[in-house]
């Protein structure tokens, strides 16, 4: 599966001249895309012999290397044709955990409209808000990764379709980031700070109004209360009235050095 530093810049050189030379809207022409979409067509033969869903994953972890060139040429050179290996490398990078990743890819695709292939019954939004919202829910992603791609997705699949019972997912594992929830198990919402819960809260009441079903409605009332509860107010330390002699001696001990 390793590629030599030469076939990897030979790789991206094909990609950027398939990619660079492709009309918006139509699929890549040429032999060198034709190659990748053989080399594509044995993975999936590959993958269809595992009925393991987490070897699947490993699967793709190890074909996903094979690509690296061909997708930085298709970042760096294209025009918006239509490329499916890319999109199929993207869907294959959320499946294993690669997000930073996917959404590089996913922000060119956006950009340019691309499709995805036929095998896939979602588009490419409802793709990326389905699969990267239930893998923060389930705790798949860690809190701080999680709290650095939300944002992204929620912002690039802002303006298009998708089920709101995806987006409504979405909603709430942003929520749930922010309160540092990620998972099921609960936490203590009294020490939640107040900026973070008004946050929190906003995302998970757009998530029950997109879908009542989503299941927020205890996290909701959580923060609603936590929010009532004023913060603690900070106790002053008092200082010594000036007139005593511990406020006397305090002063003494720091007199200024000063020489004639």
């Amino acid at each position: 599966m390793r590629q030599t530093p030469a076939q990897r810049h030979q790789q991206r050189k094909l990609s950027s001249q398939a990619n660079g030379a492709a009309e918006p809207g139509s699929e890549l022409q040429g032999s060198a895309y034709e190659l990748m979409q053989a080399q594509l067509a044995e993975h999936r033969r590959s993958l269809k012999l595992i009925q393991s869903v987490e070897r699947k994953i490993e699967a793709k972890r190890l074909f996903l290397p094979v690509y690296d060139a061909w997708v930085d040429g298709a970042l760096a050179s294209g025009t918006g044709g239509h490329d499916l290996v890319l999109t199929t490398v993207m869907v294959w990078h959320i499946d294993a955990g690669n997000y930073r990743r996917a959404l590089d890819i996913a922000t060119y695709a956006i950009a340019h409209k691309l499709p995805l292939p036929d095998q896939y019954d979602r588009n490419l939004g409802t793709v990326l808000i389905d699969e990267i919202g239930a893998a923060a829910l389930a705790g798949k992603i860690p809190l701080a990764e999680a709290l650095d791609i939300l944002p992204d997705v929620l912002w690039m699949t802002e303006g298009l379709d998708a089920p709101d019972q995806a987006r409504a997912k979405l909603h709430k594992a942003m929520g749930w980031a922010l309160i540092g929830k990620t998972g099921p198990a609960d936490i203590d919402y009294e020490a939640v700070l107040r900026p973070a819960a008004r946050d929190a809260l906003e995302h998970l009441q757009r998530a029950l109004l997109l879908w009542d079903q989503v299941g927020c409605k205890k996290d909701i009332e959580r923060l609603e209360r936590r929010l009532k509860k004023p913060d603690e107010p900070s106790v002053p330390i008092p200082l010594p009235d000036p007139g005593t002699p511990a406020a006397q001696a305090a002063t003494e001990g720091h007199q200024p050095d000063v020489k004639a």
